[in-house]
């Protein structure tokens, strides 16, 4: 007689194979035996009653002092106490294992020991909540493979657990930092076997599943795919570009929202009513205010508060700890990973700050960046596509200050540097704002994915004829070089026959939308467009009526000279030459210097302007 591994009922030897393969409904015996225990875990010498009676083998009674058993896991949580022919079972462990397992448990940090034991106790997921759809899932056993994605300290590992505990199913942990293919494909294997042998299905959970390449997750696919194995893979990164698309198709992907600083307390709160025995922390430091500043320091990680929680502890029974003293000894190092969305949501965020001519929340991410170690060279970078792509033809200089920072990022560095980049970070968001060079060049794209445009053939006059035969050709033959003619002015074409007529470059710097949240303030601002020129710019010095402005003092100074030099002439006309003719700075002369120069453009003979060489043209 043995024992079903699916059922647990007692069948004969023979019959084994055929009770498993009708489903545990075929070769049951009638009459168990009182104990479940096997007979053959017996020890020899006492099998010789067994022997002897003539009784049937069901109703063999045991000794009295092999009648322990030690109990399962479960009846020693519910404190189950077994009775044995009027002997009651020991439900406890041994002494020595007992301690052992303190000793793991004590030697366990606070976040570790805090795990929640159902999913009653998690807090901040609606996901595992009375109605959360995962949750049902699990409640009708039907978990399928699944990726969990959130924050880390939302619950990622926890839910896992706590999944393989709900469902009676074979679970097995794995990390991708320690973990390889190889042993991969033995649980693989094991679980297999086991489903074919008992029914029983593997959780597999894989923490950071991201760390895997892309050729390691490979291996889960057929397995996944087969229904072997369930998988779990938990990651802080977003699965769409760190898992391999054939796996994330074969599972389900759950987001774990970042907890809330309320979600935070009640875990803290629980944590410190358990811990109270353990540490004796002094409740006059850790107290609420405490637990409120460190839910809202650990920023939505619930395993960061925890640990500052349990350094809190240990701190305050200190002599002379006050909680200033105590709120600056918890340090926490902002979670900042430089190839992950956060470095890619903060940059994007920065980039749209300046696009918006916010420099409060440009600074603010600059510096969110700067503190969490993100590279000088690539901010530059960016703030020199900026100022093409946002500021554009309304200010030419803005990039010529973003390259300059970027060079001074390179011959400084860190941490000076940082001083140029808020100089060109808030330079950018109060230069104004044109669009139409970036706008232009994507209309000029979008032109080229139509049928037909991308190959049109460049006008015969516009072609370089480095050879003969290209000359012969004609090519390039009627190109009229505009430096030689008035003004650079000619008649020619430069688009494609096609694409004549057609322009790419709008008249527009910005858009033409009006953003209904402004509501009545851009009819106020229209209404009151002359005051607000007079607006005194906030930063800016107010101009004082009384004290005149550069620019006219130097217009001038100009008119008085040249009233002077209107004397002087006028002097020597009557006769007086003794005071010599002034010679005005180039800069002062009086005339249109542009009109000037155009003339003695126009007065040059054509040969005696520079042409280029003939491979120019």
């Amino acid at each position: 007689m043995v024992s079903c591994p699916i059922c647990g009922k007692r069948v004969r030897d023979n019959l084994i194979n055929q009770h498993i393969d009708s489903d545990c409904s075929s070769g049951i015996e009638s009459d168990p035996p009182p104990s479940t225990a096997p007979i053959f875990r017996t020890p020899a010498p006492k099998r010789e009653p067994f022997f002897a009676s003539s009784q049937p083998f069901s109703t063999a009674p045991e000794t009295p002092t092999n009648s322990k058993k030690r109990p399962s896991e479960a009846e020693e949580r519910d404190g189950v106490a077994i009775k044995q022919n009027g002997i009651q079972a020991d439900t406890h462990p041994p002494q020595p294992k007992k301690i052992k397992t303190n000793a793991f448990e004590k030697a366990a940090p606070l976040a570790e020991r805090m795990r929640p034991k159902s999913l009653d106790e998690v807090c901040g997921q609606d996901l595992v909540g009375p109605n959360g759809v995962l949750r049902g899932l699990i409640e009708a056993d039907r978990v399928p493979s699944m990726i969990l994605w959130g924050h880390a300290g939302t619950g990622k590992t926890t839910i896992a657990r706590l999944v393989a505990n709900q469902v009676n199913a074979r679970f097995v942990e794995i990390n991708s930092t320690s973990s390889g293919v190889a042993e991969c494909k033995k649980i693989f294997a094991e679980a297999k076997a086991e489903l074919g042998l008992t029914g029983r299905k593997t959780i597999i959970f894989c923490d950071e599943i991201h760390r895997f390449s892309k050729s390691q997750q490979d291996v889960f696919l057929g397995p996944v795919e087969a229904g072997h194995v369930t998988l779990i893979g938990a990651t802080t990164e977003n699965p769409s570009f760190k898992v391999q698309n054939a796996l994330l198709s074969r599972c389900r992907t759950f987001t774990l929202s970042k907890l809330i600083d309320a979600d935070v307390t009640t875990i803290l709160e629980r944590a410190l009513e358990q811990s109270k025995e353990t540490y004796n922390p002094d409740t006059t430091l850790v107290n609420t205010e405490l637990l409120n500043y460190l839910a809202s320091f650990s920023d939505g990680d619930a395993r960061t508060a925890l640990n500052l929680l349990e350094l809190a502890m240990e701190l305050s029974t200190r002599p002379n700890m006050d909680l200033n003293n105590l709120k600056s000894s918890l340090t926490k190092t902002l979670v900042y990973d430089r190839a992950g969305d956060q470095h890619y949501d903060t940059i994007s965020a920065f980039h749209k700050s300046v696009r918006g001519s916010n420099p409060d929340a440009a600074l603010y991410y600059l510096a969110r960046m700067i503190q969490s170690g993100e590279d000088a060279l690539y901010i530059a970078r960016r703030m020199v596509v900026m100022a093409s792509e946002d500021i554009g033809l309304a200010d030419n200089t803005m990039l010529s200050l973003a390259t300059a920072t970027y060079s001074a990022c390179e011959k400084i560095g860190l941490p000076e540097c940082r001083i140029n980049l808020a100089h060109c970070a808030v330079a950018l968001c109060q230069a104004p704002k044109s669009t139409r060079a970036y706008r232009g060049l994507g209309n000029a794209m979008s032109a080229l994915r139509e049928p037909g445009i991308a190959g049109l053939p460049i006008p015969i006059h516009l072609r370089n004829a480095p050879t003969r035969m290209m000359k012969e050709m004609g090519y390039g033959k009627e190109y009229k070089y505009n430096p030689n003619y008035v003004d650079g002015k000619v008649k020619q074409d430069y688009l494609p026959e096609k694409l004549i007529g057609r322009t790419f470059l709008e008249d527009r710097d910005l858009g033409t939308e009006i953003d209904p949240d402004l509501g009545e303030e851009v009819v106020q601002n229209e209404d009151d467009e002359e005051e607000e020129a007079k607006t005194v710019v906030k930063g800016e010095p107010v101009a004082d009526a009384s004290v005149p402005d550069p620019v006219d003092e130097k217009h001038f100074q100009m008119q008085q000279s040249t009233k002077h030099i209107a004397v002087d002439d006028r002097s020597r006309a009557d006769g007086d030459t003794e005071s010599p003719e002034p010679k005005l700075p180039a800069e002062e002369e009086v005339g249109d210097k542009d009109d000037t120069e155009d003339e003695e453009d126009q007065a040059l003979p054509l040969s005696s302007q520079t042409e280029p060489p003939a491979e120019w043209q």
